[in-house]
């Protein structure tokens, strides 16, 4: 009887010794520089699409689910494998947001924004989630900045977007890109596409991966997307978007490829570029940079891409077709690039000052110091656990801060700190009300 007790015991609740909690797959904490890193992305992106005339949209995370699959399409990646789902309390189908697009057009339409001058130019930034492979540059959650041009089927807003996109990203760093693109058609032209394309498609499919022979029967544009290596020998004669242009997709397409000329982006039309939701039509394209491979041999590898999605509006349930084009790009897959420059936020400014405090006495009148270096925009850095003077200044040395402040209880007293040069150890005993200017003026 005493074991049986014994053991029961063991396996109550309050012995039970928990794991330490982790982040979801695919999911990560971003602490102190590498928030900053993501930050200071955004503000050069931003920064960049302002001087171009785009404005700012935030959208929710969380979106009806047919908000989604009436705009990205079923039998698509997203929707079918890699879109985060659930019901709400009151049962209505809800979506995590795993693309911006879907989301500012909804925008546009809830909001009437047809009736504002057209054409709208929108940039966004923030969490997205898809339930994808956790890879290299791939996570479960990622950050994306989006632009968009909506009310206009002008080309030169097609070649605005690469525009905008090309400069952002030789902001970041990036050199000798090149832009893959391609003409999709128009939405009427595009049955006798398909047809064409899926009669091929059917003469190859014994040979070809699994997920071709579903896309065969649910959304053939989607075989000429496909990186499975046994599909690639079938793209090369597949039939051509090219091919099937009506006389007004022909014209905007080399109208669009007139201006990347004139403005000295490099290009290459491929045939078999499609891109993975349903709604794009006429542009598509990718950004491609040339790396090399363990072996030493040159590879391709897509940064990002775009596109126009004239017809997302009415697939959405507008009486008409509200003409557009966009692109969106993932921060952790720019950040993966080692020529991906750290750019720091303007919000962080190098610490001049190290704040030494010592005492009691110091550390109650420490904050009103902390406000006059602040009211000065002048930043610091401190340890408030340490009460020791040498390990304050060793931690002031370690992160090679020019100057500390050191006060005490004299200094307290007498409303004033000591000024000390880390270089050549000389100190001056200097005001609280001058301390801000003192500090300015200091190289």
């Amino acid at each position: 009887m005493p074991d049986k007790i014994k053991k029961e015991e063991s396996t109550t609740p309050s012995s039970v010794k928990k794991e330490t909690p982790v982040a979801l797959k695919g999911m990560k904490d971003l602490i102190d520089d590498e928030y900053y890193a993501f930050q200071g992305l955004f503000e050069k992106a931003q920064e960049i699409a302002v001087y171009y005339g785009f404005t700012p949209i935030e959208t929710p995370i969380l979106e009806r689910e047919d908000v989604f699959i009436s705009a990205i399409g079923e039998g698509t990646d997203i929707v079918d494998k890699e879109m985060y789902t659930f019901r709400s309390k009151g049962g209505e189908k809800i979506a995590v947001r795993p693309e911006y697009t879907a989301g500012v057009m909804r925008a546009y339409l809830e909001h009437g924004m047809m009736n504002l001058p057209q054409p709208l130019m929108l940039y966004s930034y923030g969490p997205t989630f898809r339930h994808d492979n956790p890879q290299r540059g791939r996570w479960r959650q990622f950050r994306q900045f989006n632009l968009e041009i909506i009310g206009t089927n002008k080309s030169i807003a097609d070649a605005l977007i690469i525009r905008t996109l090309i400069t952002i990203l030789e902001e970041y760093g990036f050199s000798d890109l090149i832009v893959d693109i391609n003409s999709m058609g128009d939405i009427e032209t595009r049955p006798q596409f398909i047809k064409e394309l899926t009669n091929y498609y059917k003469k190859h499919i014994a040979n070809m991966c699994t997920d071709c022979n579903e896309r065969l029967k649910t959304n053939p544009l989607r075989l000429l997307d496909c990186k499975k290596e046994e599909c690639q020998v079938y793209k090369e004669n597949a039939p051509s978007f090219l091919a099937h242009l009506s006389s007004g997709a022909k014209a905007h397409f080399k109208e669009v490829l007139q201006y990347l000329e004139e403005m000295g982006i490099p290009y290459r039309i491929n045939n078999s570029l499609v891109r993975g939701q349903s709604y794009y039509t006429r542009t598509v394209f990718e950004v491609i940079k040339t790396d090399i491979d363990e072996n030493g041999k040159e590879k391709e590898i897509t940064i990002t891409g775009g596109g126009r999605y004239d017809n997302l509006a009415k697939m959405m349930g507008s009486k008409k077709d509200i003409p557009s084009i966009g692109t969106g790009m993932s921060m952790e897959r720019i950040m993966m690039f080692p020529e991906c420059k750290k750019l720091m936020p303007r919000i962080m400014k190098p610490a001049k000052v190290y704040f030494i405090q010592l005492g009691l006495e110091a550390k109650l009148k420490s904050l009103c110091v902390m406000e006059v270096l602040r009211k000065a925009r002048i930043p610091i850095k401190q340890s408030l656990s340490k009460d020791s003077l040498g390990v304050q200044l060793a931690l002031a040395e370690k992160m090679e801060i020019p100057y500390c402040i050191i006060f005490g209880q004299m200094e307290a007293m007498n409303n004033s700190v000591i000024v000390r040069n880390m270089s050549t150890h000389s100190q001056d005993t200097v005001k609280i009300d001058a301390l801000s200017d003192y500090i300015k003026h200091l190289k």
